[in-house]
């Protein structure tokens, strides 16, 4: 299988449905083939659940989808086990976490009990019930949304499950000519594509993406300036923030340049991967304070970080024996 013809093949099928929204296609490919988890932070109409059946249905995955309210309980999402009396006996009625891609709408509008019950889930790959533990499919790739507006009867994600997520992403609203493209492509009858779409990759092609993501080169003067950008966050007093990134996130922020640049059709790390992926990978695993400015944002501080590194400059596509000797300084 040739990666850069599959992962071309996955976008050009996605692109049949979605309008426009390239970066956060290439975001999300990305964390798919990283094995990480996205939140995707934007107003209710944008496409976010159409993006992610669609994203289950080109890679011929099982999909299950939570509404969170209020209400919901840990094993409306997890499973129970309940008493059969034809079969005298306990049975397990599995939750809809046991999905290959699980659609976690408006996930902040649960309890911080019924929001724990992902934890286990997204971090190991496993969920208990009743005391027994059950491995999850594989693969496994959460995208849980939220309004970032409304906040009336919400619980706001704590730290803890904030830096479960790989990367936090915005859809943002269509311009003018976007606009056109999807009344016209969703506003008459019988044109919706989605009916029509067809899977591309399955689920064994989909583990040697990701086999082959893991493989990508990075060279060792961009991992210095990969490890100076994370070490870099946790200089409270210059950024004015209270904690910096976790040694989790500089491994997410490791993975997820790596698979980026694969589907950006490369077999090596370039400086502008790294920059691009800063924000939605770091930003939200920064810890600041209650009370802070506009230009204090998350995303300003991380911008703010990248401004302050030199960029190194250096020919990054190393081949064949060199790229192995320079693979093992690493």
């Amino acid at each position: 299988m040739d990666p850069q013809k599959k992962l071309a093949d996955i976008k050009a099928a996605v692109n049949q449905v979605i309008v426009g929204r390239e970066d956060v296609i290439d975001c999300l490919l990305a964390a798919v083939i990283a094995g990480g988890h996205v939140l995707l932070e934007e107003l209710p109409g944008t496409g976010k659940t159409l993006l992610a059946k669609t994203l289950a249905k080109i890679l011929a995955l099982e999909f299950g989808r939570v509404q969170f309210t209020p209400d919901l309980m840990p094993s409306d999402v997890t499973g129970i086990h309940y008493y059969n009396q034809k079969a005298g006996e306990f049975v397990l009625r599995k939750g809809p976490v046991f999905s290959n891609i699980l659609l976690a709408d408006e996930i902040n509008r649960a309890t911080p009990r019924t929001q724990s019950s992902l934890l286990e889930a997204m971090e190991e790959r496993q969920v208990t019930i009743d005391g027994e533990t059950l491995q999850l499919p594989d693969p496994f790739f959460v995208i849980a949304t939220q309004n970032p507006i409304e906040s009336t009867g919400t619980f706001p994600l704590p730290e803890a499950q904030l830096d479960r997520f790989l990367m936090k992403l915005s859809l943002g609203l269509p311009g003018k000519d976007e606009e056109r493209m999807i009344l016209k492509r969703f506003g008459q009858k019988g044109t919706n594509p989605f009916h029509s779409l067809k899977p591309v990759c399955g689920r064994q092609e989909l583990l040697e993406l990701k086999q082959a993501g893991e493989e990508i080169f990075l060279h060792p003067h961009l991992f210095d300036y990969l490890v100076d950008i994370v070490q870099a966050t946790r200089d409270c007093e210059r950024f004015s923030i209270l904690a910096g990134v976790s040694p989790r996130g500089s491994l997410a922020f490791y993975k997820a340049v790596k698979a980026y640049a694969m589907v950006k059709g490369r077999d090596y790390v370039v400086p502008e991967d790294i920059r691009s992926l800063a924000v939605p990978v770091l930003s939200h695993r920064l810890a600041m304070p209650s009370l802070y400015k506009a230009e204090a944002l998350p995303e300003s501080v991380i911008k703010q970080v990248l401004d302050s590194i030199v960029v190194p400059t250096e020919e990054w596509q190393i081949a064949g024996k060199d790229k192995q000797a320079i693979g093992r300084m690493e």
